[in-house]
C-alpha cells in the first residue's frame, strides 16, 4: 500500500514539476526571442503620466529590450506623480529603422503629440515598416491624428473616445488592444499588461 501511494507521490510530482519545466521553457524562449531589440518610448516634455513610461520600460528591460526615452527638450521633465525622467534624446531625432518599437506615452501632456507634424511621420514610418506602434491613455489621438486608426479595432483612455472614432477607428473598449502591428491601451491601470503585450509581439 505505501509502494503504491509513493509511486502515485512520485508520479504527481514529476508531473508538476514537468510542467514548470515547459512553463520555464516558454518565458526563456520568449526572453531569448526579445533580447537584443530596441523601443523607444515617446514621452511629453512635463505631464507624462509616471506609470505608464515605468511599468512598461521596466517589463521590457526586465526581457532583454533596449529602451530609449525621447521627448521634445532633453531637460529632465515631470511625470503627474512627480517622477523625474531625464529624457536620452529628442523625438525629432529619432530614426525609425534603428527600432523594433515606437511607443507613445500618455498623461495630460501628450496632448503635445496630437497634431505634430513630426510625431505622425514617426508614428507613420514605423506602422510602414511593420515596427509595433505602441500608444496609451490619451496617446492614440496620436496615431488617429497621424491617420493609423481608420479601420482598426483600438482603444483608448474614456474621454479620447470619440477622437480616435473620427478618426475612423474601431473602439473596443478593452484593457489592451491589438490589431497587427498597433497596441494601444487605456490608461496607467494596464500600463503592466501594455507592456506584456508589447513584449509578446515582439517575440513573434
Amino acid at each position: 500500500m505505501r509502494k503504491k501511494f509513493l509511486l502515485s507521490f512520485l508520479t504527481f510530482v514529476s508531473f508538476v514539476l514537468s510542467g514548470v519545466l515547459i512553463v520555464y521553457a516558454k518565458e526563456e524562449n520568449a526572453m531569448q526571442s526579445v533580447k537584443g531589440k530596441k523601443a523607444v518610448m515617446i514621452i511629453a516634455r512635463s505631464n507624462f503620466r509616471d506609470e505608464e513610461l515605468l511599468k512598461p520600460k521596466e517589463v521590457l528591460e526586465k526581457n532583454g529590450v533596449t529602451v530609449t526615452v525621447a521627448s521634445s527638450s532633453l531637460k529632465e521633465t515631470t511625470g503627474m506623480l512627480g517622477a523625474k525622467v531625464k529624457p536620452d534624446i529628442l523625438f525629432t531625432n529619432i530614426n525609425v529603422s534603428e527600432y523594433d518599437a515606437v511607443i507613445f506615452v500618455g498623461g495630460s501632456g501628450a496632448t503635445e503629440y496630437w497634431d505634430n507634424p513630426t510625431a505622425h511621420k514617426i508614428a507613420n514610418d514605423a506602422n510602414n515598416a511593420k515596427k509595433i506602434v505602441g500608444a496609451i491613455c490619451i496617446a492614440p489621438v496620436t496615431l488617429a491624428k497621424a491617420g493609423l486608426l481608420a479601420n482598426k479595432k483600438v482603444t483608448t483612455y474614456p474621454s479620447t473616445v470619440s477622437d480616435i472614432k473620427s478618426a475612423g477607428a474601431k473602439y473596443s473598449g478593452a484593457d489592451v488592444e491589438r490589431d497587427g502591428n498597433i497596441i494601444t491601451a487605456t490608461g496607467p491601470a494596464v500600463a503592466q499588461k501594455f507592456g506584456e503585450t508589447i513584449v509578446n509581439a515582439l517575440g513573434e
